[in-house]
């Protein structure tokens, strides 16, 4: 399989945001069965949102990054932290460097920002993907959306 010519920006406006949620929507609510309403929330409208999207328009994934003080209840209150989350790719772009692409991309956001470190709540399973990308966990496993995850933090 050919790997598709993408590009990895912000959402620009609302009909970028509407991608991002479609990839959301197709990824955990129908994948993961976690329910429409703990997905959406109110931290959506403050988000900075990134989106992965192929050169014919199809969204490949998203995440997004909060900062300030939206972020501080994810991250213990820390205002020099970023709280990446919501990452999610669709299972045709699986494997073809469209999650390390929307990593770095918010990243290279929180940098921007001045924030010294990112900060997210990793599904177990992605524990091997996030640590390959330099971050660490911390503390112990608890459940999110039924969902096993452990705090992961990397250092900008």
């Amino acid at each position: 399989m050919s790997l598709p010519s993408y590009a990895v920006r912000v959402a620009k406006d609302p009909a970028d945001r509407e991608l991002c949620f479609a990839v959301r929507k197709e990824v955990f609510v129908a994948e993961q069965g976690v329910p429409e309403d703990l997905e959406y929330d109110a931290y959506d409208a403050v988000a900075m949102h990134v989106l992965a999207v192929r050169d014919d328009g199809v969204p490949l994934g998203t995440g997004r990054l909060l900062y300030g003080s939206p972020a501080a209840d994810k991250v213990g209150g820390d205002l020099t932290l970023g709280s990446l989350g919501r990452l999610a790719v669709t299972q045709e772009a699986r494997g073809l460097g469209v999650g390390v692409a929307l990593v770095r991309a918010i990243e290279d956001a929180a940098r921007a920002l001045g924030l010294a470190a990112v900060d997210l709540h990793a599904q177990t399973h992605a524990l091997g993907f996030y640590e390959r990308l330099g971050y660490e966990a911390y503390g112990p496993e608890y459940l999110e959306a039924g969902i096993a995850h452990r705090g992961m933090r990397r250092a900008l």
